[in-house]
């Protein structure tokens, strides 16, 4: 169902509806979102591609099983947004506050993308894949990663505090340095190699 009756300001565009307007099984290419608000819109199995949601502010929009491929999102605003069942593909996503995202049914996966300084405090997120993924300074607080994968990430200084990561999968990542006795690790699975980032607190000398 589409309802095409949207009124579109200047400056900093507003795109507004009395009702919500259903985009189901659409492709969205090189579309210019940046510094606009997008209000009453839901997507269902929809595609985005190369679309530049920089400082877009997409509150309390719902997204279902859709696919985002070589987007930007940086400094994007997600407050009380929906990612149920999302993937994003090639995408960079920096400084993008995931914690606000609605709880309900949430559920994202990331390939190849660049996450630096974003945030998933307080988010259940098991199985999550992470694939080829930059994730430098991000932070995981209180986040539930029971069995989540991340397939040769750099994780530098990435901060996780207080989160489950039972059985989850680091043994081809990178850079990572987290505290044992602040986050629940057991049958997590890491390379010999990271055993200093696991350690460092301890000062301990490893050779």
């Amino acid at each position: 169902m589409r309802r095409k009756n949207y009124q579109e300001f200047s400056g900093n565009t507003e795109i507004k509806n009395m009702d919500t307007k259903i985009n189901e099984t659409e492709v969205f290419q090189d579309i210019d979102y940046s510094d606009r608000q997008i209000v009453n819109e839901e997507f269902i199995s929809c595609e985005f591609k190369n679309c530049n949601f920089s400082n877009c502010d997409l509150g309390n929009i719902e997204f279902t099983d859709c696919i985002f491929n070589s987007c930007n999102f940086s400094l994007t605003t997600v407050s009380n947004t929906d990612l149920k069942n999302v993937k994003f593909q090639n995408c960079k996503l920096l400084g993008i506050e995931f914690g606000k995202c609605n709880d309900f049914l949430f559920r994202v996966n990331f390939e190849d993308c660049t996450l630096d300084y974003s945030s998933f405090g307080f988010k259940k997120m098991k199985k999550t894949r992470f694939l080829s993924c930059s994730l430098r300074q991000a932070q995981f607080e209180n986040t539930d990663l029971t069995l989540a994968v991340f397939s040769n990430c750099d994780l530098m200084e990435a901060n996780f505090y207080e989160s489950n990561l039972e059985k989850a999968d680091f043994r081809t990542s990178r850079n990572i340095s987290l505290d044992p006795e602040r986050n629940k690790i057991k049958g997590a699975k890491f390379s010999y190699n990271q055993l200093e980032g696991l350690l460092r607190k301890y000062e301990l000398e490893i050779e």
